[in-house]
């Protein structure tokens, strides 16, 4: 077995090799085939679907429960505010800089290493399956979601997400709804009483005031947002419909179709949600991967970001080195010492988990 040192020195030139391949959300499959490299090099049989790959510890026992590691290692496109090469890994004071750097290149290669720390250990009181996954910054249908129907039963996940290794015990799922408001086309010199623009005032006002009653001690209240409308091409015409999109963020006291049926019943307006899918998640804080963390010092908290989580039945917890408000941002970058720190905390939660 590798000694840790090793491990995470094999990481970071793994990370820094990510980093110089562009794998945008669907076009990952140059950095998948570096993953491939990877098992590979470490003798670990491995499996590829589309741009996924994950793999099984060697002594793999169905009559044992599973623990899934997970991560994604496509990113988003560099935004224009970049000032260094976002494909360029660039080491500086301490700190790797490139795109997918803290999202979510140093989760995931900690991660894998974790996984390579663990391989060939037999006495194991779980099974590990690790799964790098795809289209995670997109909600595609060709990433984790897709794959899961070829893994074995989950009881339990890690979610590589930058967390500053912190226990993300809870995350609010997603729910987007076009609305429809109509109203009555005409000329505008006319009169018109049914204007839809004016009609989705009070639409507006709706999702702007309401508040579930149900709040939930992890992730707060569930938030509704109006994001974006659209209505009318031309300045003399009254518009049939004006459109909404409405962005939802849904704690763990609702599921996405009770919140639905909540805006059916009280939006006098036609709504269609885009996708049914993004869930919230959470972990019991009882859990032993969560114990394992508290006994380590680290906190729990409410995740309001989105992740391959919310494609999870199982429990799951969102932990990763890295911090969330580097995602996306220009010049993302990673503090080495933290991809460090990352692997010998994911080694030190899963010895005590796993050997409970």
């Amino acid at each position: 077995m590798k000694n840790i040192e090793t491990l995470t020195q094999e990481a970071i030139t793994l990370l820094k090799n990510l980093i110089e391949t562009p794998s945008f959300s669907s076009e990952e499959e140059q950095t998948a085939a570096l993953i491939e490299k990877w098992f590979i090099h470490n003798e670990i049989p491995f499996e590829r679907e589309n741009n996924n790959v994950w793999a099984y510890n060697k002594f793999f026992d169905k009559n044992k429960p599973t623990l899934l590691l997970n991560s994604h290692h496509d990113t988003v496109r560099p935004n224009q505010a970049y000032t260094n090469d976002p494909f360029k890994a660039i080491v500086k004071d301490g700190k790797l800089f490139g795109l997918g750097s803290n999202d979510a290149g140093g989760c995931l290669v900690s991660l894998l290493a974790t996984f390579v720390y663990f391989y060939a250990n037999e006495t194991l009181l779980y099974n590990i399956v690790v799964v790098a996954s795809a289209e995670e910054e997109s909600s595609g249908k060709k990433g984790l979601n897709s794959v899961l129907k070829s893994l074995p039963e989950l009881d339990c996940a890690i979610v590589g997400e930058p967390t500053l290794m912190q226990l993300a015990i809870a995350e609010k799922g997603l729910l987007v709804l076009d609305v429809k408001v109509k109203g009555t086309p005409s000329h505008a010199a006319h009169q018109n009483e049914d204007n839809s623009i004016y009609n989705a005032i009070p639409v507006m006002e709706w999702f702007r005031n309401y508040r579930f009653d149900k709040i939930s001690e992890q992730l707060g209240p569930v938030k509704m947002t109006v994001t974006q409308i659209n209505a009318g091409k031309q300045h003399n015409v009254v518009p049939s419909d004006c459109d909404l999109v409405i962005d939802i963020r849904v704690n763990d006291c609702y599921s996405n179709q009770a919140i639905l049926q909540i805006v059916k019943e009280n939006c006098t307006a036609e709504v269609t949600p885009r996708s049914m899918n993004l869930s919230a998640s959470s972990i019991p804080e009882t859990h032993g991967l969560v114990q394992a963390g508290i006994a380590l010092g680290r906190t729990t908290y409410g995740s309001p970001t989105l992740s391959d989580q919310s494609v999870l039945s199982c429990k799951s917890l969102k932990l990763g080195p890295g911090e969330t408000l580097r995602s996306h941002s220009a010049d993302e970058f990673i503090y080495l010492n933290e991809i460090e720190e990352g692997i010998q905390l994911y080694i030190k939660i899963l010895k005590d988990f796993l050997k409970q």
